[in-house]
């Protein structure tokens, strides 16, 4: 697969997985007390670092966008 993430996309799923991951892991909101809130948010916070670290979204590949410079 190609790299389809940019540097300001990468950064901004870097930083939005770490703070759902903290925040839900954390309990630093109730929010995220109730069971399904808290394992969706990890969920997705753990989606958002593993694409952030491997560049490469599958949602941008099948919707054609790219964010980086080719």
């Amino acid at each position: 697969m190609t790299t389809n993430i940019g540097t300001i996309d990468r950064a901004l799923r870097a930083l939005l997985g770490l703070v759902l991951l903290v925040t839900a892991l954390g309990g630093l909101a109730p929010v995220f007390d109730a069971g399904a809130v808290k394992w969706i948010a990890v969920a997705v916070g753990a989606v958002l670092l593993a694409t952030a670290g491997m560049r490469i979204c599958p949602l941008y590949t099948v919707l054609g966008i790219r964010t980086c410079k080719r």
